[in-house]
């Protein structure tokens, strides 16, 4: 029965890595890959010494940390609330707005975005205006676009994120919180002193597998809002890597980006599962 899942395994997944040759070669279509010349280390070479591959690579490393740090504790807040919610009307209606953006493609959350914050019919500039102000341009300033970039991030995932952690929280002995309510502990001391410490290994879990996007930012997503006034501050490996693929069929440069980036990842990973090996909830 585990057959053909393990030749599916192979084929799509362990026989494309020979494309990971192309890093070292300076790929040419008409060759191949496999006549295409060695060049070494040369494509990683030009990617620490070219100005526009380091931005690139700073671009992509602020835009995925910002996210991270600021998306991590949102669906753990959203979980807890939920979990607080008695009503389940009104619990089960909340969890469907919540839930409803993961389920939408990115072409049509950046459409609802780039609507919104337009400047000449977006709702907000529209309220700004009737109050007095100038219209601003919050898609073509780096800092407000970075903003509106991680604050759609955390919009679209929050919800489908936070049924993780109330799967989490389903198994917490109800009468821990009995206890703590006995022993004088509120609302909120029982999330802090019960709830909390009870997910804390899923927590950690999470956290772990979130170490290996932290070089990858969704094409989708910056695609979708990435325009030409921002595209110096907001160009990152994915669409980098499309745009030479596409247009300057520059394969080798993108593959050496695109292993650079899981080398990093995979080092991030197995760095973060030892540090939680010291709260015993490391993957292995």
């Amino acid at each position: 029965m585990f057959a053909p899942v393990l030749v599916w395994l192979i084929v799509f997944k362990y026989v494309p890595m020979l494309g990971i040759s192309l890093a070292f070669k300076d790929f040419r279509l008409a060759l191949g890959v496999f006549d295409s010349p060695w060049v070494g280390l040369n494509n990683f070479q030009l990617m620490f010494t070219s100005p526009l591959l380091l931005g690139i690579i700073r671009n992509t490393l602020f835009l995925s940390v910002a996210s991270i740090v600021a998306g991590f504790s949102f669906p753990i807040i959203l979980a807890v609330m939920l979990n607080e919610v008695r009503r389940m009307g009104f619990k089960r209606s909340m969890q469907t707005i919540f839930y409803l953006p993961h389920f939408l493609n990115w072409v049509i959350i950046g459409g609802i975005i780039v609507s919104v914050f337009s400047i000449e019919n977006g709702p907000i500039n529209n309220f700004l205006v009737a109050l007095g102000f100038e219209p601003f341009p919050f898609l073509y300033r780096p800092r407000s676009w970075t903003v509106i970039f991680v604050g759609s991030g955390i919009w679209k995932g929050v919800g489908f994120g936070s049924i993780i952690y109330l799967a989490a929280m389903g198994t917490i002995d109800n009468q821990l919180y009995d206890s703590a309510e006995i022993d004088g502990a509120g609302k909120f001391g029982q999330i802090w002193h019960v709830t909390l410490p009870g997910i804390r290994p899923t927590i950690i879990i999470l956290l772990i597998l979130s170490m290996n996007s932290v070089m990858e930012v969704g094409f989708d997503q910056v695609f979708m809002l990435q325009n030409a006034i921002v595209r110096p501050s907001s160009e990152v490996i994915s669409t980098f890597s499309y745009r030479m693929a596409v247009s300057g069929q520059n394969y080798s440069i993108t593959t050496a980006l695109g292993l650079m980036e899981s080398t990093i990842g995979l080092v991030l990973v197995l760095a973060t599962n030892q540090f939680a090996k010291l709260f015993d909830s490391s993957l292995w």
